[in-house]
């Protein structure tokens, strides 16, 4: 096959390739461009979500500046915070289970209560 006489175009703008055979886009802009497109719904989706992650840990963040802190269900609702999305969770050996936002979380306790805390060190 005759490479030489074929009409390659850019996968973005369309305009004529010159070049390498494996040359799909004319510049870096016609590149970004085209792979931004490719990937708009994936990239909305993830910071939709990573909005709401950040906007938890700022909920938690404010209303335990010190490490640790109790707080009732409620309070946390009225400031907007979101319970179905976190980055992680801490069992300890003795089967508590802590949800963090990042390096804020907290644990479910009796009567709708939350103890609020900072991820430690040792806490993977």
């Amino acid at each position: 096959m005759n490479y030489a006489n074929e009409k390659r175009e850019c996968l973005e703008c369309s305009s004529p390739l010159n070049g390498r055979r494996d040359q799909k886009f004319c510049c870096d802009y016609c590149r970004n461009a085209y792979n931004n497109k490719l990937n708009e719904d994936a990239n909305n989706y993830m910071r939709r979500i990573n909005n709401i992650l950040r906007k938890n840990r700022r909920i938690l963040e404010r209303l335990n500046p010190h490490g640790k802190k109790t707080v009732d269900a409620i309070t946390l609702a009225e400031e907007g915070f979101n319970f179905h999305y976190f980055t992680n969770i801490y069992k300890t050996k003795k089967g508590s289970e802590y949800i963090f936002c990042y390096d804020r979380g907290y644990l479910k306790i009796d009567n709708d209560q939350y103890f609020l805390v900072h991820k430690q060190d040792y806490v993977k």
